[in-house]
């Protein structure tokens, strides 16, 4: 295996693990900044406020997304996992 290939490999897999995280970071962001919003309006500064709703948007991005996230996941692991032969040389 030379160095080049073990290189391709590592990217593979940042680059995998960056499109099934980037959904539910996106969604964590937007709804930070329209919490933010929402405090800067009403002038209410309560910690729970601020992580309640980012919680249950996270929940209900996971919950919506797991499917596809899922399938990305098997669709990289089948990849590695089945040609593991021309890593082996």
């Amino acid at each position: 295996m030379t160095p080049e290939s073990v290189a391709h490999i590592v990217g593979q897999m940042f680059l995998a693990a960056f499109w099934v995280c980037a959904p539910l970071l996106v969604i964590g962001l937007a709804t930070g900044i329209l919490v933010s919003l929402v405090q800067i309006v009403t002038s209410i500064q309560d910690a729970g406020f601020s992580a309640i709703p980012r919680l249950v948007a996270f929940l209900g991005g996971a919950l919506l997304l797991m499917p596809w996230m899922i399938h990305r996941t098997m669709n990289y692991a089948t990849d590695i996992l089945g040609n593991l032969n021309r890593y082996g040389r």
